[in-house]
């Protein structure tokens, strides 16, 4: 038997609005030893954007050696595989590559160009990375590809008349991967894959995410993993999900929420077991959050300032653990200190404030499509003005505005001449 924890999307070295993330990361990573340990994992998958860029602060390296180091200690027959993400930067992380191989740890952080004659070639080799179980038996045979760019792709691919020559790249990429780990694969061994990549009728975070390879035209079939693959352990979407109809085929999501778009996933992490050479079984494991996350959206300012009075008490202000805010405010006039309103309101509170949002009372249209055939140049600036008014708010602008504009009118004015 294998068992295989799979887990994607760390991001470590995030900040949520200038907030830094580290002490959260620092639980993740403390609770996730103690899984591994707990549950006997063979061996750890890390789907890709280990970093959350391709210069992450000193923090997050010095996190990320750290838990391998101690992980290894505590495990030191434990199988760890990295691929690349998108975020991150394939040379950094293939850097220390032979170090780490030998404590065991398998990076493949980007595609390798062989040497010599053949140098168009993909390192065939380097991407099949075999996974042991706690006898040192070898059970699993990986095709494990990182993120791939379009030159990453195989040129005779790209050169095809296919509808997608990108999409037929990467089918072709992972074809000749897992040709390679067929040729080593043993009975009783699994067919294992990775990806880091954006797949047909996935749910995206739109606050987090982007859709890659080229765009969303570019969105990758699950038919692009033959039916003989076991399981593929994806990464770059946060939020957990299988991928259309195929129960092997997940994405195992982020550990915490890297927006506040995500305030409602759940999650986890993918323990694995294989069989005899077989899918066995699969479970998530729910990540506990430490840090929550609290939205406040109001009709007005006065609802959200009596929303905010609710809030719990701050019992200690260097807590690390207090909750995010993001507060939503409707407007159906123009508020000049609605921040300081709301911070004065939050004095004492727990919840730390992230984001403030303004939604508009207007009708939001597009100025050049409701007075269409009308030049700017044309119009008077109190015109302009007041149609801008009415696309934000209701009603007609206040007298004290229309004043003060009107004086700063005359100021341009007098300036000008």
């Amino acid at each position: 038997m294998l068992r295989v924890l799979h887990t994607a999307d760390w991001h470590l070295g995030h900040t949520l609005h200038g907030h830094s993330r580290v002490h959260e990361h620092a639980s993740f990573l403390a609770w996730l030893t103690e899984v591994i340990v707990a549950g006997k994992v063979d061996a750890l998958i890390i789907a890709g954007d280990i970093f959350d860029g391709a210069n992450p602060p000193t923090s997050a390296l010095t996190m990320y050696y750290e838990f391998i180091a101690e992980l290894k200690r505590i495990s030191p027959a434990i199988d760890v595989l990295v691929i690349g993400g998108n975020h991150d930067s394939a040379s950094r992380l293939d850097a220390p590559e032979a170090l780490l191989a030998a404590l065991g740890v398998h990076v493949v952080g980007g595609l390798v160009r062989r040497s010599g004659a053949d140098a168009k070639a993909v390192d065939v080799e380097r991407l099949v990375v075999s996974l042991k179980d706690a006898k040192g038996e070898v059970r699993a045979q990986v095709a494990a590809l990182p993120f791939m760019r379009q030159a990453d792709l195989p040129a005779t691919a790209l050169e095809c008349e296919a509808s997608d020559p990108l999409v037929e790249g990467v089918r072709e990429a992972y074809a000749q991967v897992l040709q390679t780990a067929r040729s080593r694969q043993e009975a009783g061994q699994a067919l294992i894959a990775t990806g880091h990549c954006y797949m047909v009728g996935s749910q995206i975070s739109e606050m987090s995410e982007r859709r890659v390879l080229g765009g969303n035209q570019h969105a990758l079939p699950v038919e692009i993993f033959p039916d003989d693959i076991d399981y593929v352990a994806l990464g770059h979407l946060h939020k957990a999900q299988r991928v259309g109809w195929r129960e092997c085929v997940r994405y195992s999501g982020s550990p915490i929420p890297l927006s506040m778009s995500e305030e409602n996933y759940r999650h986890q992490v993918v323990l694995v077991d294989f069989k005899d050479g077989q899918l066995d079984d699969w479970k998530a494991l729910a990540i506990p959050r430490t840090t929550e996350l609290v939205r406040i959206e109001a009709a007005s300012p006065a609802e959200a300032l009596s929303a905010i009075e609710e809030l719990d008490d701050a019992l200690d202000r260097e807590d690390l653990e207090r909750p995010y805010l993001e507060i939503k405010v409707g407007l159906k006039e123009p508020v000049s200190d609605l921040r300081e309103q709301v911070e004065k309101a939050l004095e004492g509170k727990r919840p730390r404030l992230v984001k403030t949002s303004i939604t508009y009372s207007g009708d939001r249209r597009n100025l050049s499509d409701s007075h269409a055939g009308e030049r700017l140049a044309d119009l008077i600036p109190r015109d302009v003005l007041l149609r801008r008014y009415s696309r934000d708010y209701e009603g007609e602008p206040p007298t004290e505005l229309l004043e003060a504009f009107a004086e700063l009118v005359d100021e341009v004015g007098q300036a000008e001449s």
